[in-house]
């Protein structure tokens, strides 16, 4: 029987995730990087980044190489689905900053 869990949906995330990256032959700071041209691919909400971005974070990417990875699928995808992208960053970082606020306030 499967273990229960507050938060079932995410841990299956977590684990696909970890997953994904024992199989693919990419290095890891690749292997998100190609996470996000996928994202901006197929116009994920904000929560899918913030998932990422925080991930890519943790490994050195740089908001530089997220803007090279935006102009290089740009002409890919379009400018339309650049700038949903776009917005969709902005609004995972405004959240993930919103919760890292109220995680210092409860201490």
């Amino acid at each position: 029987m499967a273990s229960t869990s507050d938060t079932p949906v995410l841990d299956l995330l977590a684990a696909m995730t970890a997953q994904s990256v024992e199989a693919s032959t990419l290095d890891t700071k690749s292997l998100f990087m190609a996470r996000i041209a996928a994202l901006v691919a197929v116009d994920a909400p904000p929560a899918s980044y913030l998932m990422n971005l925080g991930a890519a974070s943790e490994l050195g990417i740089e908001l530089d190489e997220i803007r090279g990875v935006l102009a290089a699928v740009a002409p890919i995808v379009g400018t339309a689905r650049i700038a949903a992208a776009t917005g969709n960053i902005v609004q995972a970082l405004a959240i993930g900053l919103e919760v890292a606020e109220l995680e210092a306030e409860r201490g």
